[in-house]
Parts: C-alpha cells; structure tokens; sequence
C-alpha cells in the first residue's frame, strides 16, 4: 500500500511537528537547534522510505524500529520520530538526520501523517464502520449506494482497498496510520468525494486511525473474537467505543444488543430490525426467495420507505443493509439511489454463491467467529429443503477460546460438519482442529448428523460436494475472499471459492458421464 501516495506534497517542517506534537527535537548532529528540515511523507518500514519521509521508528514485539534507522536514512529519510528508548540507540546516539522524539510515538504518528499531508480526512467524507461482524457487507453496501449516486468513491477495508475504481488487495482491514493518511491525500488529488472504511479494533487501539475525522462513525454489533488481543469482551468494547468519542461527526449505531445501546446519546441516530425498539431506522415486509435474495421496506426518519431488495441471506443482512442506508442517507444519497444499491450490491467472499450447474446450493463466506457461523447457517438452514453440509476451520495465532464455540455453532446447526484447516500459521493444525472438535462433538448436530475430520482443506472441500444431493448447502466457511492459506508462516496459494468451483465442475461434470 506504500505505493499509494499523492503525487506531490507540501514539504512541513520537522519543527512545525514538533511543536504540534508536543515533542523533543533531536537536531542532526553538527546541526543548530534552528534546524529547518523538511518532510513530505511517513513511513513505518525502512525499506518503503522514499527521499524526504518521515521515518517512524517505533518499539515492537521483536525489535525497536531504531534499530533499522541506517538503512532509513540511506533510503533518503529526512528526519525520524522516535521514542526516549530509540533515541539512546546506538544507531541514533549522534543522528545524521534531526529526532522528533516523544512518549508515545505510536499514539501521535496518526496526527503527523495527517499534518504532513495536509489534513486529507477534512476533504473526503470518511465513512467509518466498526463491529465484529458486518464491517465489510455494510462499507460494500455503502459504496454501492454511493456509486448509485454518481459519486467518485474510495474504499478501505478487509478484501481491498479501492481508489476512484482502481483496486489493490488488503493487507490489514485498516492500514498503518502513514499509509491510511498518503491513502486518503490519493483520494482527494483523484476526486474521491466519500470513502466507506472499516475500522477495526486494533486499529483504534493502536492509533491508526488518529488524525483521521469521520464524517460517519457506524457499529454493527460485537460478539467474542480477537481476544488473543483485548483482555475481555469490556477491553474489546472499548477499543470499539473509540470511535465514537468525538471523531465521528455523525453517529449511526445498530441497537439490537445492548453494546450498542450502550453507546447511544441523544443525537445517535439507531438502527434496528424490530420495529418495537424505537429506532430510527427499521425494516418490514421481509421476504425471501428460494435462493436466498431478500425484499423488504426500509423505514426511516420522517415516514421515509424505501422497497428494496438484497441479493444476501439472512436477516442479519437486512440489518446490514439498514444500517449501510442511514449512512447512505447522512451523506445525501436519495432513496431511489439507496434502493439501487443495495439491491444491486456484491460482496466478494460473503454469502457468496458459487454456481457450476450443480443441483444444489453452494455458499463462501468468511465467518470466523461463533455468532458469524451461527447466523449464516441459520440463514442458509430457513432456505435449505435437504442436508446442510458445513466445511468449517480455526485461525491459528488467534483467540483460541473461540474454538470449540465455532465447532459447537456449526455442529447444532449442520447435518454434517468437516472440520478442516483455515490459516493454522505458528501453531500445530491438528491441535487447532482438535478444539474446534471438541466444541462440534460435545453438541451433536440435532439433525442427527455426523462430525468428521480432514486436516487438507481441499480434500475436505471436495468431500462436501461429493456427499450434496438436490436441495442440500453445502457452506465453506471461515476464509471468504481470502486468496492464500498461512501454513508455519509460508502462505501458499488457496482460494476457497476456486477450490468449491473445481469440484463442483468435477461433480457435475461426472454425473454426466
């Protein structure tokens, strides 16, 4: 994503950020303290420096980024931020470029990427979307109303990042808070006028998002992940919460739970799918075909309707979809263009059907957390005549505690469950699946289905297609949209969409035979 900049900045004085910041300047060394360096962009990583950054050398788990300093300032770097540590590195002892030093380097880099390229957030409506789940179905709805509406849109978030249409894959679901800031000044100089962005936890915990305004600050709901990095449910809900302490100008907030109640004031506008919540936005009418698209009437401020319809299953799509319409309608998208959107919207890697010919249902979606796979198969069981035939794995490196929930979610609600490998990275594979069948066999399926075991995730991909018969799902779950499986740190190629396509190109090509 480094290579995403504007074509030109500003150059700002190393002593202008000091001074903002509330820093220590280091000059360089035979440098006087009027020092009039100047710098034109920031980076975090010493081989993506360009002539002119700023160079962020903050400490990490495994080393202190003043550590790389040398290779920075070869590169070109014109002045380093740092901490007290890095500065009393030996690397940085006698500086050949002037320090910003400051306590808590990670926690203002935001702001400096912001200054250094003047600001970009105050000339792109920033659409923020935070939650455990529906980050990505609702920026995805956002920027197809947006798009229904003529406008020039960016995206940010978890498959890609988009900027007026040109795509590039995702490293994080938020970036580096240089990378954010350079993105964001590339989206002003091309006409980008609205960019829906997902923010997640870390993001917020860690400072990416600093310096950032949001026009729209949005919460979907919270459910149990990532708690391999908050200490509880409480920690995680505050890191969410971060986004609405006064960086969103507007905040839409989904109250179906009592999370987001939790962060309603009285200028809040609500969501919810029942009526009887008072909130601002609701649904009604809902229908559903066979095949799982949706209608219903949205319901808003001032006796708005909106019918539409929605090519995903699931109620908690709908919910994505009224919230993606609050934003939507914030920004001044009309309700003909909201309809549009949203009826035309798609969504790589969630709730995504895969279709060869085959006699039945075929489903991607990336869920990964107990209530992601617990509300998508209730949706896919409401339209599945036969069996539900659920491939399912677990993240290694990650939350561990959520293991035997996903196996316990999927088991209840699968006639059959094959627990399979996701992305076990560091970790033992079969470890991981032996928790998340611990969590499967423990609570056996109630359809009186079967739980089984194969470690190769292809094979097990297959295996689901060879046992569906007309009428049945068959669900691959946990990976989505992703194009890669991490195994002992080497990602090797995988996509389960493509993976799904080959066998059933396989099995129908050999039921006629």
């Amino acid at each position: 994503m480094t290579g995403w900049r504007p074509s030109r900045t500003e150059p700002v004085p190393v002593t202008t950020l000091v001074a903002r910041a509330d820093g220590r300047l280091i000059p360089a060394a035979g440098a006087d303290r009027g020092d009039e360096t100047t710098v034109s962009g920031a980076v975090l990583r010493a081989q993506q420096v360009r002539p002119g950054d700023l160079f962020a050398a903050l400490p990490g788990a495994r080393a202190h980024g003043a550590d790389f300093a040398d290779e920075a300032i070869a590169a070109g770097a014109a002045a380093v931020l740092t901490d007290p540590d890095g500065a009393a590195r030996p690397r940085l002892a006698e500086p050949e470029v002037p320090l910003l030093v400051h306590d808590d380097p990670r926690g203002v880099l935001g702001d400096i990427a912001a200054w250094i390229y003047g600001e970009p957030s105050l000339d792109v409506a920033v659409l923020g979307i935070t939650g455990t789940s529906g980050k990505t179905t609702t920026a995805y709805l956002v920027e197809s109303g947006l798009r229904a509406a003529g406008r020039t849109t960016g995206l940010v978030g978890t498959v890609e990042t988009r900027v007026a249409g040109e795509r590039l894959a995702s490293a994080f679901t938020t970036p580096e808070a240089p990378d954010l800031q350079a993105l964001f000044a590339l989206m002003v100089e091309r006409g980008v006028t609205h960019v829906p962005m997902e923010v997640s936890s870390h993001a917020l915990s860690l400072g990416r998002v600093n310096g950032t305004r949001f026009t729209v600050g949005a919460f979907t709901n919270l459910s149990q992940d990532h708690l391999d990095f908050h200490r509880d449910m409480e920690e995680y809900f505050a890191a969410k919460a971060l986004l609405f302490d006064g960086r969103s100008t507007t905040e839409v907030v989904v109250i179906d739970t009592a999370w987001g109640q939790t962060l309603v004031t009285p200028q809040t506008i609500t969501v919810a799918l029942d009526a009887g919540t008072g909130a601002a936005w609701t649904a009604s009418d809902l229908d559903s075909t066979p095949t799982g698209e949706q209608s219903f009437t949205l319901r808003g401020p001032g006796g708005l309707t909106i019918p539409t319809s929605l090519p995903l299953p699931g109620e908690f799509n709908v919910v994505n979809a009224l919230l993606a319409a609050a934003i939507l309608d914030v920004t001044g998208v009309e309700p003909e263009q909201i309809a549009a959107g949203l009826s035309s919207v798609q969504v790589p890697g969630r709730m995504e059907r895969v279709d060869e010919g085959q006699r039945f249902t075929a489903v991607v979606d990336y869920a990964h957390k107990p209530a992601a796979v617990a509300l998508a198969l209730d949706a896919l069981r409401a339209q599945t005549s036969g069996k539900v035939i659920t491939v399912l794995g677990c993240g290694g490196d990650r939350d561990a505690g959520k293991r035997p929930l996903m196996g316990e979610a999927a088991a209840r609600r699968s006639d059959v469950l094959i627990v399979t490998d996701d992305n076990p990275r560091s970790e033992d594979p079969a470890e991981i699946r032996a928790a998340v069948l611990a969590g499967a066999k423990g609570h056996g399926a109630p359809h009186g289905g079967e739980v089984a075991e194969i470690g190769d995730r292809r094979e097990a991909i297959a295996h689901a297609v060879s046992l569906a018969a007309p009428g049945d799902t068959v669900f691959i779950a946990g990976k989505g949209h992703e194009t890669g499986q991490d195994v002992g740190g080497v990602v090797h190629p995988f996509s389960d969409r493509d993976e799904l396509a080959a066998a059933l190109r396989a099995a129908v090509e050999g039921a006629r035979l």
